[in-house]
């Protein structure tokens, strides 16, 4: 995906990419937002074949944002807000390498917000926190069923909404 209008972009992994893509949706500032797979060694892949867990990849966002609206620094407390970065490959009954939490970073720059935001998340929390921060690599969008997947099923996407996320199958 490329930013669109020169915008930067933004990779997180935080479980099952339903809810995280959700979660980032509703936030103003965030636009063109894809749920997909990177970290991994298999290019292209499929659905079936990440949860597997031999691809190496993340269930992952990608989207780009409007700085003026939306720091980097609010996004990555919306991951950490979303998400429990402290049990490896794991979220709730989601069990796997797909769904490590993890950073991808575009620059120098998300790279040094990440690991400081990473420091104070575990230093506030009180527990080794597992997170990855990663350069971010090639993304590869998930089939459309998974685009908008819990939107198409009724959940807000509206910007500033605060309604629970349910995440089903």
């Amino acid at each position: 995906m490329a930013s669109s209008q020169d915008r930067p972009l933004a990779t997180f992994a935080a479980g099952c990419f339903w809810s995280v893509e959700l979660a980032f949706k509703r936030i103003p500032g965030v636009d063109h937002i894809q749920v997909g797979y990177t970290g991994g060694q298999v290019a292209n892949p499929s659905y079936a074949q990440v949860c597997t867990g031999q691809t190496g990849h993340a269930e992952a966002v990608q989207f780009d944002y409007d700085p003026s609206v939306v720091s980097y620094n609010r996004l990555l407390q919306a991951f950490w807000d979303k998400h429990d970065a402290t049990t490896l490959n794991r979220q709730g009954g989601d069990i796997g390498t797909q769904y490590r939490s993890a950073i991808f970073y575009h620059s120098d720059e998300q790279k040094q917000l990440a690991e400081a935001s990473k420091q104070e998340h575990q230093a506030d929390i009180g527990k080794p926190v597992v997170t990855e921060i990663v350069p971010a690599g090639k993304f590869y969008p998930a089939e459309e069923t998974h685009q908008a997947y819990l939107e198409k099923r009724g959940q807000s996407a509206r910007k500033g909404c605060s309604d629970p996320i349910r995440c089903y199958g």
